[in-house]
């Protein structure tokens, strides 16, 4: 969930004996934001994209700005209507009926006395009532994928580890409240230091279960003293016989020693790495199957040498495939041409610089997935 989703929280009292914010308080900050329109205009955006399949999507194309807009405002209200369980759905019928008529009743006795009963109202009190139910449940699901979320950070390892020879800077960070990605650090006893990045595919909450799993699959084989390809092939193994054939995973895990230059490497399904020698960065060779989809795939190892001052890039689709308003993808050319000029900084700054050009280039949009980056400099 992003910060700025959030509604302030904490509680004082607020001098009529109840606890929390002031209702006038939170009212005069949402003001003060000024970003109502850009913000309406993303959650439209996002209901589009939710509620309407690839096919609505394409048919609108054709149409006319007001046919357009007219089917859109008719399929959103069909498929909110569709999404509700079968009590909410009748009492929004009742409601909508109750605006739509808009009729008053009005009755009186033999002492004058009379009334006047608007159905319009009693619609706009079912809708009021339909929204508490829904943000009830909202709120229910948001805290346990909080705690989802909590239990993913304290599984994420130090964002700087700190190994003699190196600059290394490692983050991940989720699109929603949970995400697929994996980044993850292990120092063996033997000094031996291993990365791995990974994204599951999918999103949500099972994407997140399914990158827990192969961390813990990773890190149960690692001290197993057999080459890099025999633990990836082990762990997909593993992967592939507990898990669902449609959530596989993409793996880069690699292995380096502290002051020493060499990276050896597996990339099983996942973008390549790029590597920065010589004030010219370039993109490493494509790896072999992702983990999870096929039993017995075969893995190759592979093999970088850093020099001093040389940058090692790991990263996620999440990075190239960020979009712009415009529907441009950010791409792995950005990526390549920034980096020669981030050649004197550190992995943290580089790490953080790289962050800054996906967030500016996606500008008011939302993430569409989750980012993970590990920079790697030999010092």
């Amino acid at each position: 969930m992003n910060s700025s989703d959030r509604s302030p929280t904490s509680h004082h009292p607020n001098g009529s004996g109840e606890t929390g914010p002031k209702l006038r308080d939170v009212l005069r900050t949402d003001i003060r934001r000024g970003d109502f329109f850009s913000t309406v205009r993303r959650d439209f955006e996002d209901l589009r994209e939710y509620f309407l399949d690839d096919d609505q999507k394409n048919r609108m194309e054709s149409m006319r700005p007001l046919k357009r807009g007219l089917f859109t405002v008719r399929w959103l209200l069909k498929m909110m209507i569709l999404k509700l369980n079968p009590a909410r759905r009748l009492i929004l019928l009742i409601a909508l009926v109750a605006l739509i008529l808009n009729f008053s009743v009005v009755g009186g006795d033999t002492s004058n006395i009379t009334f006047d009963f608007n159905f319009g109202l009693l619609g706009g009190i079912l809708i009021l009532f339909i929204l508490m139910l829904e943000l009830k449940d909202k709120l229910l699901a948001r805290s346990e994928l909080e705690a989802g979320r909590a239990v993913q950070a304290e599984l994420m390892p130090p964002s700087n580890p700190e190994v003699p020879g190196w600059s290394l800077w490692l983050s991940t960070r989720t699109a929603n409240e949970v995400g697929g990605d994996l980044v993850d650090f292990q120092q063996l006893a033997d000094q031996r230091c291993r990365i791995a990045i990974a994204d599951v595919a999918g999103k949500g909450l099972n994407a997140a279960l399914m990158s827990a799993k192969l961390q813990s699959t990773l890190r149960a084989v690692a001290a197993d003293p057999v080459p890099l390809a025999a633990i990836v092939e082990k762990t997909n193994t593993i992967y592939y016989r507990d898990g669902i054939r449609s959530m596989f995973a993409s793996l880069i895990y690699l292995e380096f020693r502290p002051d020493a230059g060499t990276v050896r490497y597996i990339n099983a399904g996942h973008l390549p790495p790029v590597l920065l020698s010589d004030q010219q960065a370039v993109s490493r060779s494509k790896g072999n199957a992702a983990i999870g989809l096929l039993p017995e795939p075969g893995y190759r190892e592979d093999a970088a040498e850093l020099a001093p001052g040389d940058i090692l890039v790991l990263f996620s689709d999440g990075l190239t495939e960020a979009k712009n308003p415009f529907g441009e993808f950010f791409g792995e050319q950005r990526l390549l041409g920034a980096l020669p000029g981030l050649r004197n900084r550190s992995a943290g700054e580089i790490g953080a610089h790289l962050l800054r050009m996906v967030d500016q280039f996606i500008g008011d949009g939302r993430p569409g997935d989750d980012l993970s980056l590990v920079v790697m400099k030999r010092i």
